[in-house]
C-alpha cells in the first residue's frame, strides 16, 4: 500500500465459447435457497456432449466470494479442458460453480450458514450426477475464492456432513484468521466456530488436504496475513502460500486477478492432474501424495515433472566424455556442442577446506542434470544419486545447493551436458564455506525516518551470496532495499535474481535484474515471526561472478503508514466516530457552561486529545497481563480488549493506535468540512426554488410524529432495520437542511435591516457623532433582542444537530451492507433474517424522531446536561476498547449517548 505494483500475471482466454449449464436441484432444496444456483461449466463440443449430464471426470466444485460471479470459474474449467486434450482425455475434470446472487457475505454474515448449507446439498447432487458410472468419484474437491473458501472450511462444522466428501480444499485470498470488517456479529460468531472447530478437530481433519494461496502485497482488499490458516491447525495436511513465492508464477494479484491469474492456474491445473490416482481415476485418497503434489506445485519445484517416488538411482550411460574437474570454481557455457559431457568432481579434496556446494544451469527443462557417485575410486561411475530432486526452479536458472556434512557416502558430484542443437546455456558450480558467503545487515531503526541507511559491499567472486537482515520481524517494519550491480568487463552476463526470502512463513519474493543495474526491493512482512522461532530473514543474492554489489536499506516512512493502513484500516471508523463523539460532548459541555453551542471544527480540535482515551485503555492491556486481574475482569463478564487480542497476534505495537486516532480525527475533520459546505450548497439551491419559513418553535412529540415512529419501528421489525435507519436519516437531514435554510434566510434579512438602519442614521442631521458612535457599537444581535435570541438559539440548534447528523452518518454507513443485501433479496423475502441491526434500528428510530424537533434551549437547561455532557468520554475509550474487532459494537455506544440527549429534552 503507498507503493504501486505492476501486475505480472498474464490473462486466462477462453478458445471456445464458454456456456453454463444449470443444474437442476431437487424441489425441496431449490424452494428452501429460492437464490442460489449450481452451474455446470463447458466449452464447445465438450458443453454439448455433457447436456445430457452423463459425466465420467472429477468434479470440481467452485465457490465465488463476495459478490463474486459463478462465472470465475471460466478459468480453471477452461485451462482444465486444454490440458485433458493434451492427454487426449485420459483424465478430465467436471467443473461446477454455485451462483450465490453475488452477495456480499464478507460484510453481512447472515447469510453465510445458509450459504454453507446450500454447498452441502450441491455436493450430494453433483456426487448423484456419477452415480452409474465405472469410475465414480466419492468426494468433491473444492475451489473457494474469497469468502467462498470459508464457506468451504464451514462445511465441517454441519452436524450431518461427512467429511470424507471432501478430500481437497483450494482457497484463493480467502481471509481465514478473522473477518475484513466485523460489521454484524453473525459474521464474527461464524468466524469463531469455523476457526474453533478447525483448532479443536484438528487430528479428524488430516485426511482433508488444504491449500491457502494469499494473494500478496497487490491484494489490498484481504492481505495476506488472513488468508493464512490459523496456526494451531497447520498439520501435516494444510499449507498456506503468498502467490508471490509459487514457483513460475512469482507474481502479486489483486483480490480478483487471483481467479484469472494464468501462472497460478496453471500451477493448480498441473496439481490437479497430478493428483489423479490411476487405479481410480479420480483425486487420489492419499494425503501424502496431495501434500508432496501441492508442496511441489507451490513451495519447492525441482525443475523436474513430479515423480510419487522416483528412482533412488539412476544409470548413467550413453557415450559421453568424462572430465574431472579439480577446482574449487567451475563454468560452462553451452553453444550447438554435438557431444554429450559428464563432469565429475571429487568431494574428498573439498571436504575439509569447504562446507557446501551450489551448482545453477539455465537450461530449464525437466531432465536431470546432477547426480552423486557413491564411493567410487575412479573418475567415472555408472550408478548414481539423482540429486536433481534436491534442485530448486528459479525464473532464469535451477539451482542446488548441498551440505557436504549431509552427504558422506558421496565420493563425487557429477554435472551431466547433453548434446545440445541449437541451445545456449550456462552452468556452473562452487564449492564454499557458508561463514564466507554470509554477511549480516541490521536493519535501520523505525524513527530513522530513511535518514540513516545500512550498506554493505559485496565483491563478488562466487555465484551465490546471503544477506541476513538482523531485527527484521515485525509487520510495522518496511523498508527500501537498493541493490546497485557494477561489473569489470562489459561482456553480456545472466541477470542476476535477488530472493527475499522469509523462513517462518512462505512469503518470498524474488526480483530479477539485469548486470550492471539499480534495482530497488520493498521488505515487508505479512506475518511477524512467531516468539519461538529464531531464524533470520534473508536477502539471498544469485549474483554473476566479477561483480560488485552494493546493498543499501533505508526505513521507508511511507510504507511504514501503508502497513499500519494494511492492518488497521477496518479499525478506522471506530477512531473517526470517536472522535466525533468527543466533539459532541465537548459542544454539550461547552453548551452547558456558556449557553452557546460551539463551532464542530473548534470543538474537535479542543475536545478530541488522544490523551484522553489511549492511556486507560494502554492500562488495562497492561494489567491483563496478571491473572490477578484478568480473573476480575473475566467475573465480570467483560470482553476482552481488543488492543490485547491484536497484541496476541503480533499485529499490534504502541504507537499505532496514536497514529490511527490522528488519522480519525484528520478523516473527522474533513468530514465535518464536507458537511458543512454541503449544507450552504443545500440550503442555497433551497432559497433559489423555495420561500423559506419562519422559526417555528415544535412540539418534541405529537400524534402525527408518534404514528411516523411507530411505522418506522413496525418497518424496522417487519423488514429491513437498516432500512429504517436509512428513512429516519433521510428525514433528519431534510430538517436539519431546512433548519440551515431558514437560519440562512434569517441572517440575510439581518444583514439587510442593518444596514439600511446604518444607511438612514447617516443621513440624518439630529444624530450627533456620539449617538451615531454608539448605534454603530451595538451588535447586531441587540438590535432586535426577541429576533436575536430567537436567531441565536437556531444557530446553536444547527450546530448540534450538523454533529449528531455527522454522527449517524457513520451509523448509516455501517449498516448499509444489510441493506444492500436485503434490497437485492427482496424479491425472495420481503423481511431480511437474520437482521443483525432490528433491534438498535427501532431504539434509533425512537430517538431521531425526538431529536430532530429538539432545540438546544430544552436541553441548556436540563439536569441531566452534566451527565450526558461527560458520558461521551467513556464511551469513546469503550468504542476503542472493544469496537476496533467488532465494528458491530460502534452503534451501540452512539446510541446510549444520543439516548442521553433524548432524555436531556424532557428532564
Amino acid at each position: 500500500m503507498f507503493l504501486y505494483e505492476e501486475n505480472r500475471c498474464s490473462m486466462t482466454y477462453m478458445y471456445e465459447y464458454p456456456e453454463y449449464l444449470k443444474i437442476k436441484l431437487p424441489k425441496k432444496t431449490a424452494r428452501r435457497y429460492p437464490a442460489y444456483e449450481l452451474y455446470l461449466y463447458g466449452e464447445g463440443n465438450y458443453a454439448e456432449e455433457n447436456k445430457n449430464l452423463l459425466l465420467t471426470g472429477i468434479p470440481v466444485l467452485f465457490l465465488p466470494g463476495n459478490a463474486g460471479s459463478y462465472k470465475q470459474v471460466r478459468s480453471l474449467g477452461s485451462i482444465a479442458l486444454r490440458k485433458a486434450e493434451d492427454v487426449d482425455f485420459k483424465y478430465h475434470f467436471n467443473f461446477f460453480s454455485v451462483n450465490f446472487n453475488e452477495e456480499l457475505v464478507a460484510l453481512y454474515g447472515g447469510s453465510l450458514q445458509r450459504q454453507t448449507k446450500f454447498v452441502h446439498e450441491c455436493i450430494k447432487v453433483i456426487l448423484k450426477l456419477y452415480r452409474d458410472q465405472e469410475f465414480a468419484p466419492s468426494s468433491v474437491t473444492i475451489v473457494g475464492h474469497s469468502m467462498g473458501g470459508l464457506v468451504a472450511r464451514a462445511l465441517l462444522t454441519l452436524k450431518n456432513f461427512k467429511p470424507e466428501l471432501i478430500n481437497l480444499l483450494i482457497t484463493q485470498a480467502t481471509p481465514h484468521i478473522a473477518p475484513v470488517m466485523p460489521l454484524d456479529r453473525y459474521l464474527t460468531d461464524f468466524y469463531t466456530a469455523v476457526n474453533n472447530h478447525w483448532i479443536l478437530n484438528a487430528q479428524d481433519l488430516r485426511n482433508l488436504t488444504t491449500l491457502s494461496v494469499a494473494g500478496g502485497f497487490r491484494d489490498y482488499q484481504v492481505r495476506s496475513g488472513l488468508a493464512f490458516l490459523p496456526r494451531l491447525s497447520q498439520h501435516d495436511s494444510a499449507l498456506s502460500v503468498v502467490s508471490s513465492a509459487v514457483p513460475r508464477a512469482w507474481a502479486s494479484t489483486d483480490h480478483l486477478s487471483i481467479v484469472w491469474c494464468k501462472e497460478l492456474i496453471l500451477a493448480t491445473i498441473r496439481a490437479f492432474f497430478d493428483l489423479i490416482d490411476e487405479n481410480t481415476r479420480q483425486i487420489t485418497e492419499d494425503p501424502k501424495k496431495r501434500m508432496s503434489v501441492l508442496n511441489h506445485h507451490f513451495v519447492r519445484h525441482p525443475a523436474k515433472m513430479f515423480e510419487e517416488n522416483p528412482e533412488a538411482f539412476t544409470n548413467l550411460t550413453g557415450a559421453f566424455m568424462w572430465i574431472t574437474v579439480k577446482g574449487s570454481k567451475w563454468t560452462y557455457s553451452v553453444y550447438n556442442d554435438s557431444d554429450g559431457k559428464y563432469f565429475a568432481f571429487p568431494l574428498a579434496s573439498h571436504r575439509k577446506s569447504y562446507s557446501h556446494v551450489y551448482c545453477e544451469n539455465s537450461m530449464l527443462d525437466t531432465s536431470s542434470w546432477i547426480f552423486g557417485c557413491m564411493n567410487t575410486n575412479s573418475s567415472m561411475c555408472l550408478e548414481a544419486a539423482d540429486l536433481s530432486w534436491r534442485a530448486e526452479l528459479l525464473p532464469t536458472t535451477k539451482v542446488v545447493m548441498l551440505k557436504l556434512l549431509d552427504y558422506p557416502s558421496l565420493s563425487h558430484i557429477v554435472i551431466q551436458v547433453p548434446p545440445a542443437a541449437g541451445n545456449k546455456y550456462t552452468l556452473g558450480c562452487e564449492f564454499f564455506k557458508e561463514d564466507s558467503r554470509t554477511v549480516q545487515l541490521p536493519v535501520t531503526h523505525l524513527f530513522s525516518f530513511g535518514l540513516s541507511s545500512s550498506k554493505i559491499l559485496l565483491n563478488s567472486t562466487g555465484l551465490l551470496y546471503n544477506v541476513q537482515l538482523q531485527h527484521f520481524n515485525q509487520i510495522y517494519q518496511a523498508f527500501k532495499i537498493s541493490i546497485d550491480s557494477h561489473c569489470q568487463s562489459l561482456k553480456e552476463r545472466k541477470p542476476s535474481v535477488y530472493r527475499l526470502h522469509i523462513p517462518w512463513s512462505y512469503e518470498d519474493s524474488i526480483t530479477v535484474a539485469k548486470v550492471p543495474s539499480l534495482a530497488e526491493i520493498s521488505a515487508k512482512l505479512h506475518i511477524a515471526q512467531p516468539h519461538n522461532d529464531s531464524s533470520l530473514a534473508e536477502l539471498i543474492i544469485y549474483s554473476s561472478p566479477d561483480c560488485q554489489y552494493e546493498v543499501i536499506l533505508k526505513t521507508s516512512l511511507l510504507q511504514v503508514l501503508g502497513q499500519i493502513v494494511r492492518f488497521h484500516a477496518d479499525a478506522f471508523p471506530v477512531y473517526i466516530v470517536s472522535n466525533i463523539l468527543l466533539t459532541y460532548g465537548g459542544q454539550l459541555s461547552t453548551l452547558r457552561s456558556t449557553g452557546q453551542c460551539s463551532d464542530f471544527s473548534l470543538e474537535l480540535v479542543r475536545a478530541a486529545k488522544p490523551y484522553k482515551v489511549e492511556p486507560l485503555i494502554s492500562i488495562v492491556v497492561f494489567l491483563q497481563g496478571f491473572n490477578w486481574f484478568r480473573e476480575i475482569w473475566e467475573s465480570l463478564s467483560l470482553p476482552e480488549v481488543d488492543a490485547a487480542v491484536l497484541s496476541s497476534q503480533d499485529a499490534w505495537f504502541p504507537l499505532v493506535s496514536l497514529i490511527l486516532f490522528l488519522f480519525g480525527t484528520g478523516i473527522a475533520y474533513w468530514s465535518g468540512v464536507f458537511f458543512s459546505t454541503s449544507l450552504r450548497l443545500f440550503s442555497s439551491l433551497w432559497l433559489t426554488l423555495i420561500r423559506p419559513t419562519e422559526f417555528e418553535k415544535d412540539k418534541l412529540i405529537t400524534p402525527r410524529r408518534l404514528c411516523g415512529m411507530i411505522s418506522l419501528a413496525l418497518v424496522s421489525w417487519t423488514t429491513c432495520g437498516a432500512f429504517a435507519v436509512l428513512i429516519i436519516y433521510l428525514q433528519y437531514l431534510f430538517k436539519v437542511v431546512k433548519l440551515h435554510v431558514t437560519v440562512k434566510a434569517e441572517q440575510n434579512m439581518h444583514n439587510r435591516d442593518s444596514g439600511h438602519s446604518k444607511e438612514t442614521s447617516q443621513n440624518s442631521s439630529t444624530h450627533t457623532v456620539k449617538a451615531q458612535s454608539s448605534v454603530d457599537s451595538i451588535p447586531e444581535a441587540t438590535q432586535s433582542p426577541s429576533n436575536s435570541k430567537t436567531l441565536a438559539e437556531a444557530v446553536n440548534s444547527l450546530k448540534m444537530h450538523i454533529t449528531i447528523l455527522n454522527l449517524f452518518t457513520w451509523i448509516v454507513l455501517l449498516n448499509l451492507p444489510s441493506l444492500i443485501y436485503w434490497l437485492k433479496n427482496l424479491r425472495y423475502n420481503v423481511r431480511l433474517d437474520p437482521d443483525p441491526c432490528r433491534s438498535t434500528a427501532v431504539i434509533l428510530v425512537c430517538i431521531l424522531e425526538i431529536l430532530m424537533n429538539s432545540s438546544s434551549s430544552e436541553v441548556k437547561s436540563s439536569k441531566l446536561l452534566k451527565i450526558a455532557a461527560k458520558v461521551p468520554l467513556p464511551l469513546s475509550v469503550a468504542m476503542l476498547a472493544f469496537g476496533r474487532m467488532h465494528l458491530y459494537r460502534v452503534p451501540h455506544f452512539v446510541t446510549f449517548s444520543l439516548l442521553l440527549h433524548v432524555l436531556c429534552c424532557f428532564v
